[in-house]
């Protein structure tokens, strides 16, 4: 059963365009290449609230074309526009996770195995990136801490390593010189545990889409973006800090934590404001940056103590 966070918000048949919402079961089989998940039936959409606080905004969702046309995945191309058009490419069936370092289970999954290893829950989001644009966004998944507990990360792990797919058969853009690839992200084992931290596995109600990270990533709501690794193939516990694919290719400007913080600006560009995608026009008033990106009371705590301008 998925779990919907807050029956409040919108469902997804009032935010996808219709045509979409009611060809559902062929477009998530067209996209997935394999059975309609349980998660994604119409009826699965009504269900409790999550017990987890805090872990919406209210605020009126992101339309799916928008969210879905105006993204960062360099596999495809670095125009926002690039993934929407190249990422038909991607194969997500078959496709495995493997789990492996300092576990006392280390596993090979299936995404068939994932998709059923928890209940899901849709969970209204806001994503922030460090350009300076943010959306809000329906996502579906479970806690990832749902699948780290299941392989027992032993007292040594400190940190879990993300790897993403680096296929130049099907990604275009691997091999391009502004990353090294494959591209990695990761998280201190505090973080990757909390609640708000989700692996996800679809979008307003459907199946994520190739561009938005199909057919597995994980979402990390008070961090920008580029923390959320997409199109995941492996997860790596390790002691040490691992390093990042941003952190690699530009240090002064991609610190290993990257919590949204108003107060550090990246180097070419404020952080104090941003712009709203399909919301806010050229000329439009932008709004104020929220510290943690308007979770800082769930997550705060993390820090405490910490030099966030140190540690950016």
């Amino acid at each position: 059963m998925l779990i919907r966070i807050d029956a409040n918000e919108p469902r997804a048949s009032e935010i996808t365009p219709r045509a979409v919402h009611e060809n559902r079961r062929l477009l998530l089989g067209a996209l997935a290449g394999a059975a309609l998940p349980a998660w994604a039936a119409p009826q699965a959409l009504t269900g409790t609230r999550s017990a987890v606080p805090g872990a919406v905004t209210m605020e009126k969702p992101t339309a799916y074309k928008d969210a879905t046309t105006y993204n960062n995945f360099y596999e495809f191309g670095t125009d926002k526009a690039d993934p929407a058009r190249n990422a038909h490419t991607l194969k997500t069936r078959p496709w495995t996770v493997e789990v492996e370092g300092l576990v006392n289970k280390p596993r090979r999954f299936d995404i068939e195995e994932l998709l059923k290893l928890a209940p899901m829950e849709e969970r209204i989001y806001r994503l922030r990136c460090v350009e300076g644009w943010s959306m809000v966004i329906p996502w579906v998944g479970y806690p990832l801490a749902q699948l780290i507990q299941r392989v027992q990360p032993q007292g040594s792990a400190k940190y879990v390593e993300f790897v993403t797919l680096a296929d130049k058969a099907t990604m275009p853009y691997v091999g391009s010189r502004v990353l090294d690839w494959p591209y990695t992200e990761g998280l201190r084992m505090d973080e990757a545990l909390h609640p708000l931290t989700l692996l996800t596995f679809g979008m307003y109600g459907e199946v994520l889409p190739n561009q938005n990270g199909a057919p597995v990533r994980i979402v990390v709501p008070w961090k920008y973006g580029f923390k959320s690794a997409k199109s995941i193939v492996k997860i790596r516990f390790v002691e040490h800090e691992p390093p990042t694919a941003w952190n690699g290719a530009a240090p002064q400007e991609y610190g290993f934590y990257s919590n949204v913080n108003p107060a550090v600006d990246h180097p070419r560009w404020s952080q104090a404001t941003e712009r709203r995608i399909g919301e806010d026009g050229l000329f439009a008033k932008k709004r104020k940056t929220l510290p943690f990106n308007g979770y800082e009371a769930q997550v705060g705590q993390l820090y405490a103590g910490m030099d966030l301008k140190k540690f950016y």
